[in-house]
């Protein structure tokens, strides 16, 4: 992959991820916040952005979302690839969305 290829990537998650982020903040702010992990002002931001003013953005040579992902155990739920007694992938994803829900309660 080039610099220009990995530039053209990134310029596309970003402009995705904007569409998507101020679609789901409009329908539904509180829901928004938790499922983006997104501070209020930054939903806020979001929601008033201009069709323009997203494309601007998304140019931004830097990716604009993140993984929030950041403990073995949650990629480890996710990705069904425990050593525990959970075996069914529905509890294991809901594990961790409750791990997940706790620390967005927290950063709030």
């Amino acid at each position: 992959m080039n610099d220009e290829q990995l530039s053209q990537e990134i310029r596309d998650a970003n402009l995705t991820y904007l569409m998507l982020a101020q679609n789901v903040i409009r329908k539904d702010k509180a829901e928004a916040l938790f499922r983006l992990g997104i501070s209020e002002e930054s939903a806020d931001l979001i929601a008033m952005l201009s069709p323009a003013q997203i494309l601007k953005i998304a140019t931004s040579p830097m990716l604009l979302c993140r993984f929030r992902v950041d403990d073995d155990m949650v990629w480890s739920l996710l990705t069904n690839h425990t050593p525990s007694k959970v075996n069914n992938d529905a509890t294991a994803r809901l594990h961790a969305s409750i791990l997940m829900a706790g620390r967005f309660e927290q950063a709030l």
